[in-house]
């Protein structure tokens, strides 16, 4: 069915047409994420490459790797690699990425160019998982480096939204939320039930994925909660 505003006439082809329409915005936002990525990886001077990002286990080198893995990897390695790490979503992660780590930089900044556009999804998901894995490893490389860190206030609610509202597999472990409310004091959001964890979007999204580099940015009576779960 194409979608064509004067073409669409009945409640259930207009809906689908706003589901693709959306997911071509999202798409749009990961290849802009990517290019971003590209040309920062491009532009770091050896020694930042090097230093620990805020993902643990991982340099800023790494997280380029993980980023041009993801893009790189055949559903059968995938397969694989899940078998062998016993379904631990992380453990395959780790496994496939450092399959990538001995490529140079600039190699692995340029996969993320010349793929930009590329719109695969892991089975059973769709375009809000690898915009969230992105936003949250831009962040990974450019808050430890002291970079200015700042999520689009369009890509921040699908981000805050896919974390908050389904089962972010990868990112974050059930019962890490539970009667919690975050709020985002720079994007007019909210979402949950409870103890209040307030702060700007930045500290909301690494403190929810586990970074507790973002604490300190958030007030509330949940953030001690939040500080206990992700330590």
């Amino acid at each position: 069915m194409a979608c064509r505003p004067d073409r669409v006439v009945d409640p259930y082809s207009a809906s689908v047409c706003r589901v693709r329409s959306a997911a071509v915005t999202l798409f749009d936002m990961i290849a802009g994420q990517r290019r971003e990525l590209s040309d920062l990886f491009a532009a770091l001077p050896e020694g930042q490459l090097r230093s620990q990002s805020l993902c643990s286990g991982w340099t800023v080198h790494d997280i380029a790797a993980h980023l041009a893995m993801e893009l790189e990897t055949r559903p059968s390695q995938l397969i694989r690699a899940m078998l062998a790490s016993r379904g631990d979503t992380n453990r395959a992660i780790f496994a496939l990425t450092a399959r990538h780590t001995s490529r140079s930089t600039a190699e692995l900044a340029e996969v993320l160019r010349r793929r930009a556009d590329d719109r695969r999804t892991l089975p059973g998901t769709g375009p809000e998982a690898p915009l969230t894995d992105l936003v949250v490893h831009g962040l990974d490389v450019r808050v430890p480096l002291g970079l200015h860190a700042e999520v689009p206030a369009d890509q921040a609610r699908v981000v805050l939204d896919f974390l908050t509202t389904t089962p972010a597999r990868g990112f974050v472990p059930k019962g890490r939320l539970a009667g919690l409310r975050f709020e985002a004091t720079d994007l007019g959001w909210a979402r949950g039930t409870g103890a209040l964890v307030r702060g700007p979007v930045v500290a909301l999204v690494l403190a929810i994925t586990g970074r507790g580099a973002g604490l300190a940015d958030l007030t509330g009576d949940g953030v001690p909660v939040l500080r206990e779960r992700i330590s």
